[in-house]
């Protein structure tokens, strides 16, 4: 008598899978893990400090801007007038309507960067200014609200 085993022709996808050198393997991983996502840039931070800038100042949201937008350096300058930040904040911006940043040219040096901006609001003439940030942690704050440059 013959063999037991069933005669099945065998396709070449049911092949049996070889396993990979661990030198393959290793590169293999490597090479994924440098496909991961580092977090936005520098920049993208920045850009986005200013975009919250321009939004809590229109929605009049002085708890954020003093908690997560200016700077210490910021806030104890605003504080100097001898009100909290958000009430120095609050009569500073009392009469600001539909406030518009444009953000240009952003260039980073270390732990500071400044930001090209031009800024509007109903009824005021536009500027352009230079904005200065600072790294407070693991983001980007307002750490001067600019230098006019006409």
């Amino acid at each position: 008598m013959g063999s037991l085993a069933p005669s099945i022709p065998t396709h070449s996808m049911l092949r049996r899978v070889q396993p990979r050198p661990p030198v393959l393997t290793a590169l293999l991983a490597l090479a994924l893990a440098g496909c991961g996502d580092s977090g936005p840039s520098d920049e993208a931070q920045i850009r986005g400090a200013l975009d919250e800038f321009q939004r809590a100042t229109a929605a009049k949201d002085y708890p954020a801007l003093c908690d997560s937008v200016l700077a210490p350096e910021l806030i104890e300058t605003v504080e100097q007038i001898g009100l909290p930040c958000e009430m120095a904040l609050e009569k500073g911006f009392e009469d600001v309507r539909d406030p518009r940043i444009s953000v240009g040219a952003v260039r980073v040096d270390g732990d500071s960067a400044t930001a090209q901006v031009r800024s509007s609001a109903a009824g005021q003439a536009p500027s352009e200014d230079t904005v200065r940030l600072v790294r407070v942690g693991d983001g980007w704050r307002i750490a001067s609200l600019g230098d006019v440059e006409r």
